[in-house]
């Protein structure tokens, strides 16, 4: 009996697909990532209750492609490795490739399944399109964005984060709105050259929608930065660093000539990080930008935090017209 559902398993299996994310690297050094799963057939265009709760439920019910073999391209150059336990890959490897990226700086490359048992699920072109950035030499510097409450409403200051569970799941990309001004401002600051991050605590779960919802609002093209969702019966290592040190981090190391810019909101611990950040990485922060929240103990505790403080320039933002005088004050966007 065993066998029968295993084989009728089997025979209902969604197609397969790859999902590389945005990701960033240098011209030595590739940082590929992604995530391979069951194609859900989620189409974030579409409007009504059913479809929203339906495409909820699929984000985070999803059917990973485990420890299986995969190849890489890069402009000719192939390499092999394997998706592990959770369905992700990683290739994050030091190069002596020469390869090239488009005006803006995106080298392109393919990923396709390499496990020929696999064949009879992949109900499409084995072959699945991403894109890494090398910020151009004339970049003045980078910026590197919280997106909740910083450029999304999400509702993390709620009680029990209420509005966090009805923004995300409740509503389409498309129902969300930006916090007003904030496309422009970091379109300003992007001037076409200057890269831009987007890290938050959300999952990778939430990728696309993310991806979906930044595109849909004119926002600047950037690595999305995501952490797994875990479970607690869940394996994998953790991290020595919270996910948003890590990723802050990682990013500062891997270019090291550049300043950085960084925008987050007043309502969790988007303050404390950055300050750890100008401690641990002096000379490398050139301001900190900080959304105001319907919080006031919050937002209270943050002037506090920096009343008296002269290290660099710091901005708690209540809209965006004020962070865009500011940031053309200081000369990062040009008058």
């Amino acid at each position: 009996m065993s066998w029968f559902f295993y084989i009728w398993n089997m025979l209902k299996r969604d197609p397969l697909q790859i999902i590389p994310f945005l990701t960033y690297g240098t011209s030595k050094h590739l940082y590929l990532r992604g995530r391979a799963l069951e194609d859900e057939d989620i189409d974030l265009s579409k409007k009504g209750w059913f479809n929203l709760l339906v495409n909820s439920w699929k984000r985070f019910e999803t059917d990973e492609i485990r420890n299986t073999a995969i190849q890489i391209s890069v402009e000719g150059n192939e390499f092999h490795l394997k998706t592990d336990a959770e369905g992700y890959y990683l290739y994050d490897v030091s190069t002596e490739l020469d390869f090239k990226t488009d005006a803006e700086g995106w080298l392109s490359y393919k990923v396709k399944y390499n496990d020929n048992s696999l064949k009879r699920h992949i109900q499409q072109d084995n072959l699945f399109k991403g894109q890494m950035l090398v910020p151009s030499q004339e970049a003045k510097f980078g910026v590197i964005s919280d997106i909740d409450d910083t450029i999304l409403h999400t509702g993390v200051t709620s009680r029990l984060k209420w509005k966090v569970v009805v923004n995300t799941f409740f509503k389409t990309p498309l129902k969300r709105k930006a916090l007003e001004g904030t496309a422009e401002f970091y379109e300003l600051l992007h001037d076409t050259v200057n890269p831009i991050f987007y890290v938050s605590n959300s999952p990778w779960n939430l990728y696309r929608y993310l991806e979906f919802f930044l595109k849909s609002n004119a926002f600047p093209k950037g690595p999305i930065l995501l952490r797994d969702f875990r479970t607690p019966f869940d394996k994998t290592p953790k991290l020595e660093l919270a996910h948003k040190y890590h990723e802050v981090f990682n990013i500062l190391k891997t270019y090291p000539d550049l300043k950085f810019i960084l925008i987050g909101d007043c309502g969790e611990k988007d303050a404390y990080i950055y300050l750890d950040v100008v401690e641990k990485f002096p000379n490398r922060i050139a301001a900190i930008y900080l959304r105001s929240v319907e919080h006031k103990k919050r937002m209270k505790r943050i002037k506090n935090l920096f009343k008296d403080y002269k290290e660099l320039p710091v901005l708690i933002v209540d809209n965006s017209s004020e962070a865009i005088m500011h940031a053309k004050a200081h000369g990062f966007i040009e008058m």
